[in-house]
């Protein structure tokens, strides 16, 4: 009867989180005009106010870089969060930024390693994310040379790649090789359908988790913040001390 309280209690929705218990976000499409998020300084800027009301505090934004479609150079990067800090700065939004990237793992990726071209945040922390309909080739390569070469990689939104859906047993793989895992918010409000929702929740109640992102590419992924906040299964995982954002 326990287990079964236990369990009915979990789809119970909560009051929101307090987003500044989280502080930093880590994922996001934030830099006007460089890949598939804000498409304008305005519209950066008004996702930002935003995410600072929600109560962040800082914001490592992280454009895509992938060798198809968004060959975004560290350069273009840096400057481009450049221009948005001081934009910010002159509207007077006190929160802080910085700038890394999504790297999509492909040889375009492994190139970059091997040139020492990658952009961290926190503790050397490397985002990265993979194809959605298969598990790339060269995966375990890239990820080997990555921790050779010192970088600390995390998985971007992992409840997303459905192939890993009915084989659990490999999130638990990477965490064991030291590959950390960070989940989207909104899956948690099912923003990317039921099947994500599940597996989000559970890899937070199984501790596999260690960053939350918002994923932001515009202004909606924020207006459905306030209902994926309500999950309790995130709610337990900030209280736990898994959850690593604070930190960065």
């Amino acid at each position: 009867m326990g287990l079964f309280s236990n369990l009915f209690s979990k789809r119970k929705l909560v009051e929101p989180l307090d987003l500044s218990t989280l502080r930093v976000d880590m994922h996001s499409h934030l830099i006007p005009g460089i890949d598939d998020g804000a498409k304008t300084m305005e519209e950066s800027i008004d996702m930002i106010a935003r995410l600072s009301n929600l109560g962040y505090k800082k914001i490592v934004t992280t454009p895509h870089i992938m060798s198809d479609f968004y060959r975004n150079s560290s350069d273009r990067i840096r400057m481009g969060c450049d221009d948005l800090s001081k934009e910010l700065a002159k509207r007077g939004i006190n929160i802080g930024i910085e700038a890394a990237a999504e790297y999509y793992c492909d040889e375009y990726f492994e190139k970059l390693i091997e040139d020492n071209d990658i952009l961290t945040f926190g503790d050397n922390y490397v985002l990265f994310e993979l194809a959605f309909g298969q598990e790339p080739s060269n995966l375990k390569r890239a990820l080997f040379n990555l921790q050779m070469a010192g970088y600390k990689p995390i998985l971007a939104h992992p409840e997303r790649y459905v192939y890993y859906h009915n084989s659990f047993s490999s999130y638990q793989d990477y965490v064991d090789k030291d590959i950390l895992l960070q989940v989207n918010i909104n899956s948690l409000g099912g923003a990317y359908g039921p099947p994500t929702k599940k597996i989000a929740e559970r890899l937070l109640d199984e501790g596999l988790v260690s960053f939350i992102g918002t994923d932001c590419h515009h202004m909606g992924h924020i207006d459905l913040m306030r209902e994926s906040t309500r999950n309790p299964s995130l709610h337990e995982a900030v209280a736990s001390g898994a959850i690593k954002n604070s930190k960065l």
